[in-house]
């Protein structure tokens, strides 16, 4: 039998927890606790932030962050493992006003799959983030999420964004970003 949460958390309570090494994060009120990223996830993460970075730099619609505390709500934190925030609210240097963000990516974990794939998916669709990217390097496929979608996109060859005011879209080719090192 289940057990009651004996603590409804919020995001002072995160904000609050130790630096251990561990990373805290919670949507409305349900805590999710992950450990440090293995490299895997970090090299990961480091090509798709260089990727979205230069794309950005050529195309000004928003700002890349490699993580930041992320709130909607005083039950909810999250901090994604990539992020483009809309450039007015980025301009602010202040996580709290970057509540419009154009594109989320979170690579899964062994540890993270269960909260990147339902509990911070569906937080991000609720909230209306247009492009949410859920990227499996184990099996070198992208889930292409939206608010509406009841299903994702699963990609193999490639992923694109194309978010408005761009010239272009942002083709990223996944070969290269799940290539050995």
């Amino acid at each position: 039998m289940a057990m009651p949460a004996s603590h409804y958390f919020t995001a002072a309570d995160v904000l609050a927890m130790p630096e251990d090494g561990n990373k805290y994060e919670v949507v409305h009120g349900e805590l999710l606790v992950s450990p440090g990223p293995r490299p895997l996830h970090q090299v990961v993460v480091w090509r798709l932030a260089v990727r979205v970075g230069q794309y950005l730099e050529a195309n000004p619609v928003g700002v890349g962050f490699p993580g930041g505390d992320i709130s909607w709500f005083d039950d909810t934190l999250v901090i994604p493992d990539l992020l483009v925030a809309e450039m007015s609210e980025a301009r602010t240097m202040s996580w709290a006003r970057m509540q419009n963000l154009l594109l989320v990516v979170e690579v899964l974990s062994p540890s993270s799959t269960r909260q990147d794939r339902f509990t911070k998916r569906r937080l991000y669709q609720e909230v209306g983030v247009p492009l949410y990217w859920l990227v499996d390097a184990d099996a070198k496929l992208v889930e292409v999420w939206t608010p509406e979608a009841m299903f994702p996109a699963a990609e193999t060859a490639s992923i694109s964004w194309h978010p408005d005011g761009a010239t272009a879209p942002l083709v990223i080719n996944l070969e290269e970003l799940f290539r050995p090192l």
